[in-house]
């Protein structure tokens, strides 16, 4: 039987596909479109599924909305009619779209699939809705390597939920607790996103990656005015300081005065006093976190956590928890986002609708490495590249991976797409930008002359699991690069006193480790482990690195620029290899030199990244 799992009309826009309960295939909408975040119904995710597969659309048995659209209309009208007349003109805004569209959205949803999969199907006796944080609690736990375990999923608001704690147990997952809009850690941390200057739904991981520059001085204002934390870590914000359930802005007035002035215009420069922000709500928000966690295991028992929703993928967070040992095995969602929610909403139906039994391999999760987008076959890389004037060599995979290693160990910046597309916000080698960890100015080349993005942003490592505890206060998996731990005390450098005295941006230049290009200025890194089983060649490529370096560990960050999604197609990757400063493209078995390439075309694409 084929369910298919859809999320769509927030952000993040995804379709899943499960047949028999095994997952097949998933991606987001955003990889096809090239739209940042699309939130528009997934056409071409859910036809990539469908191809993936080799079966036609009539044999789908069920599709699966990741929400329930009258829950959240509910939540919508009741909370206008407890702020009113506050918010009207967003009321206003909003009802006609909600009347017109939202509100019926199960016509939409039909409409839409005869659109991408023409009218073979019957579509409408075939949809069925979720709720929001089951999709999520189901996406947490139903591909976790665990019989039973707790449930954690923490997100800005779905229907009604913000907050939940369940139980799972064999094909069961039981809601226990939830905290309601809108009171939600999730909008919490995006309310300090906004004030900081970044961009909602999606600036909360670089709050999170400019949180060790700043000092958490205002953590104790926070708890004292904003958000009041009770011992099992539910929680209850004062709104009087916040705009988002009914307003166009997150936080208010009231809001500024707290902090001392306006949010920080887009753009503008960093000062000390956003540095500080963020490791306040940061250092507030893994508190929280702990609290509940502490909590869940003290109502349920259970040694092993599953964990979804936005919050989540706050990997810093994360990290904390599991060094506290709360629970003996830790397993996130890779896509613990809406995007996740497809998944998680297909497998729901699964386990609870059709109440089928659970088969459960405690040595590894059911993800496939979160490795679940498309591929491409050498003969149509070669067709695209063709197609894009590209000029390049093509080679055994020995000859690409002693070439790709030795390339990075000469400080080249490699463009990697190898397999599957990655499922979730994480590139985990398969659509990678690839460096020497050694290099000293790597992690500020990088940002500024490839990533174009903001210089203190930190990069992520992949190391082969088998040495990841000589290297990190680390020892356990980490394959979605969803946990930070500390540099080993041994590999790092010695701080000098000028060093000691610097403040924010400034300590970015100073190498704090034998692998600086990866070492956060707290001496952190967000841990991908890499295991031959699930990733064979990105495997090989690290080892044949640690040959040649002694250097078990590869610069680990997404094959994107700026404002732009992971690439999906090798014209996506040969465009982003054109239009940055990145100096090897390699492509399955195909080799790309910058210097071998029409400077025409690198300035063309050059033009076009730097004008977004």
């Amino acid at each position: 039987m084929y369910i298919l799992g859809i999320s769509a009309f927030y952000h993040d826009s995804a379709a899943c596909l499960i047949s028999d309960g095994n997952i097949i295939s998933a991606a987001q909408e955003e990889r096809f479109t090239r739209k940042k975040h699309d939130p528009s119904f997934p056409s071409n995710a859910i036809k990539y599924c469908i191809n993936d597969a080799n079966i036609s659309p009539n044999q789908i048995s069920k599709i699966v909305f990741y929400e329930k659209p009258f829950l959240k209309f509910e939540r919508l009208l009741e909370t206008y009619l407890a702020f009113a007349p506050k918010g009207f003109r967003s009321f206003a805004a909003a009802m006609p779209l909600w009347v017109k569209e939202k509100l019926f959205q199960k016509s939409t949803l039909v409409a839409e699939l005869q659109k991408a999969l023409g009218s073979s199907g019957d579509w409408s006796e075939k949809i069925l809705f979720s709720e929001h944080h089951l999709s999520h609690a189901a996406s947490a736990f139903y591909p976790s390597p665990f019989n039973s375990a707790a449930v954690l999923t923490l997100d800005g608001v779905g229907e009604w939920t913000t907050t939940s704690l369940a139980v799972g147990n064999g094909k069961n997952l039981q809601v226990l607790k939830e905290i309601h809009f809108p009171h939600s850690l999730g909008l919490l941390y995006s309310a300090f996103t906004y004030y900081t200057g970044f961009r909602v739904n999606s600036g909360e991981y670089k709050v999170m990656g400019l949180a060790p520059y700043g000092k958490p001085k205002y953590a104790e204002l926070i708890k004292e005015k904003l958000i009041r934390i009770a011992d099992d870590g539910s929680f209850q914000l004062d709104m009087s300081y916040f705009d988002y359930p009914t307003g166009l802005r997150m936080t208010n007035k009231k809001f500024d005065k707290l902090f001392g002035g306006p949010p920080r215009t887009s753009e503008s420069a960093l000062t000390q006093k956003d540095m500080d922000l963020a490791a306040s709500v940061q250092k507030v928000t893994e508190e929280i976190v702990l609290k509940l966690a502490k909590n869940i295991y003290k109502i349920t028992g259970e040694n092993n956590l599953c964990l979804a929703g936005g919050v989540a993928l706050n990997c810093v967070a994360n990290g904390i928890l599991e060094r506290e040992g709360i629970f003996e095995n830790i397993w996130i969602q890779p896509a613990a986002g809406d995007a996740g929610g497809a998944l998680g909403s297909a497998l729901a139906v699964w386990y609870q609708d059709f109440a089928k039994s659970r088969e459960v391999n405690l040595n590894k999760d059911s993800m496939h490495g979160s490795y679940l987008g498309p591929k491409w076959e050498n003969k149509q890389i070669e067709s695209e590249l063709i197609n894009c004037g590209a000029v390049f060599n093509k080679l055994e995979t020995k000859e690409i991976i002693d070439k790709t290693a030795q390339a990075i160990s000469d400080q080249k910046a490699i463009g990697w797409m190898q397999g599957r597309m990655e499922f979730g916000p994480r590139a985990l080698g398969g659509r990678s930008i690839l460096a020497d960890p050694r290099s000293p100015a790597m992690q500020k080349q990088l940002n500024l002359k490839v990533k174009y993005r903001e210089s203190f942003r930190p990069f992520a490592p992949s190391i082969l699991s088998e040495y990841v505890d000589d290297w990190f206060d680390h020892d356990s998996d980490s394959p979605y690069m969803l946990l930070v731990a500390s540099v080993n005390k041994d590999r790092r450098l010695k701080e000098n006193e000028s060093a000691k005295n610097l403040f924010g941006i400034d300590k970015l230049n100073v190498p704090r480790s034998s692998v600086p290009a990866i070492t956060h200025v707290d001496y952190s890194a967000r841990i991908q482990t890499v295991h031959a089983e699930t990733n064979p060649i990105y495997h090989q490529l690290i080892s044949r690195f640690y040959e040649l370096t002694n250097c078990p560990i590869l610069v680990n960050t997404s094959f994107n620029v700026r404002g732009e999604p992971i690439v999906c197609t090798p014209t996506d990757a040969f465009k982003c290899f054109m239009g940055t400063e990145l100096d090897v493209l390699v492509i399955g078995n195909y080799m790309l030199y910058k210097e071998k390439q029409d400077k025409n075309l690198s300035e063309d694409y050059k033009d076009r990244y730097e004008l977004d």
